[in-house]
């Protein structure tokens, strides 16, 4: 299925019911997710719905303060506990007949204990089902499977790419916020298309040359990023942990580049990112010259710096992608800025951004392209830069723990797939 060392990956993986649902018990009921942030659950009894996979779960911050994930499925006859995406309580009734829990996910209160249970149902013993919860950096995670490793060894090394993506643009002792509300659409094809993308395909830009047509970006020039307006042009950086199939990328640019261009149209933008700008080289010195832009932790969060933005590639079926996007911005950004940050990561990303619909468009066509008897016969080529892989960049900091290809490559979709086919047993 998959071929690490000729860079070959069977188009099957994307179209057979079969590893669907094999991946489903070996790949999202094992690692750790993605399921919220922290401002989204601030209160005791806050609580908002997200997903495992197929599951949907709930997360809810209990009376106490604790974080907990629990499945949201009653365990009487299975009716979601929950229906609505949001809110505060201090307990779920399922709507069915009536079995209400708590925040801590306790089964509390059952119509008819005495005379339809006869006061023998232990109450102990049907709690919510409740998944193990971690949380770093504002972000929260959830993973099934008891022998999982602590999310901070199962991270590893690529640990840094979350706590830089949740660091405020001056790297102090800030925090992101979410903009309300969480975009949420599906698209027909696999899960994986996305994931893989958003992993490091600095290869694509042909597909998003209309878009480089217009100032989408707040520098005001052409190009759909802030940063290509920036007139030192950087070595894009690709880092690979094959031993996870987590991935990152980022630019690495010539000492004393002019990051404030990139804002130079927006006059409230220009200012903020000035005075952050110099708090972020105070803090990081000469490594303030590379600037990450985004990458995949496996299996299906994507992260983009740039857009200071989170998709999860949540399957919904072998040929069918639910794609729930999370904006973020500054906590204590002025509200123009926060304004103009929403208005360009909108127009950029999302199921109406102009780049997204190019790559949901590659992705969709290329999944209707690969369904049929001859396209399953002949896999996809991702070998570009196979065997030039380094484990220390132009720089000794740059790898993080990982394999470094500078450039553009297909590096990072390897490691990708290497730990696909580790965990669905088909190296």
């Amino acid at each position: 299925m998959v071929d690490p060392q000729r860079g070959l990956v069977s188009r099957e993986i994307f179209v057979d019911a079969q590893l669907y649902a094999a991946e489903q018990e070996r790949i999202f009921a094992t690692q750790w997710l993605f399921v919220g942030h922290v401002s989204q659950v601030r209160r005791p009894g806050d609580f908002v719905v997200s997903r495992m996979g197929e599951e949907p779960v709930l997360l809810v911050r209990d009376v106490d303060g604790a974080l907990h994930v629990f499945l949201n499925s009653c365990r009487h006859r299975g009716m979601q506990v929950c229906r609505y995406d949001q809110g505060n309580a201090t307990e779920f009734a399922c709507p069915y007949h009536g079995w209400t829990f708590d925040t801590k996910g306790r089964l509390a209160a059952v119509p008819a204990l005495r005379e339809g249970y006869f006061s023998e149902l232990e109450l102990a013993h049907w709690g919510l089902v409740e998944a193990r919860v971690a949380e770093l950096k504002g972000s929260i995670w959830a993973c099934w499977d008891a022998a999982t490793p602590s999310l901070d060894d199962w991270l590893g090394d690529a640990r840094i790419w979350i706590e830089e993506f949740f660091t405020v643009p001056d790297a102090g002792a800030g925090e992101l916020e979410l903009i309300a509300g969480v975009q949420k659409w599906t698209l027909p094809c696999n899960w994986k298309f996305g994931a893989e993308n958003f992993s490091g395909d600095n290869y694509h830009n042909v597909s998003h040359a209309s878009v480089d047509q217009l100032a989408l970006s707040p520098s005001g020039k052409t190009g759909r990023h802030q940063y290509d307006a920036i007139p030192q042009k950087p070595v894009l950086q690709n880092i690979a942990y094959a031993s996870t199939g987590h991935c990152g990328r980022g630019a690495l640019y010539p000492p004393g580049f002019d990051f404030l261009s990139a804002y130079a149209a927006v006059p409230q933008l220009h200012a903020y990112y000035q005075r952050a700008y110099a708090g972020r080289q105070t803090q990081l010195g000469e490594q303030a010259r590379f600037v990450p832009h985004g990458g995949t932790i496996f299996p299906n969060m994507s992260f983009s710096n740039g857009r200071t933005s989170i998709a999860l590639w949540h399957p919904a079926g072998p040929e069918t992608c639910e794609v729930w996007r999370f904006y973020f911005v500054p906590e204590h950004a002025p509200e123009a800025v926060k304004d103009h940050l929403r208005r360009y990561v909108i127009r950029y990303q999302g199921p109406s951004g102009l780049t997204e619909e190019d790559d949901m468009e590659n992705w969709n066509l290329a999944h209707r392209a690969s369904r049929g008897t001859i396209a399953r016969r002949h896999p996809y080529h991702m070998a570009m830069g196979l065997g030039h892989e380094m484990a220390v960049g132009s720089e000794p900091w740059i790898a993080r723990g990982g394999t470094v290809m500078e450039g553009v490559s297909e590096q990072n979709q390897r490691g990708y797939y290497r730990r696909w086919a580790q965990l669905m047993g088909a190296l």
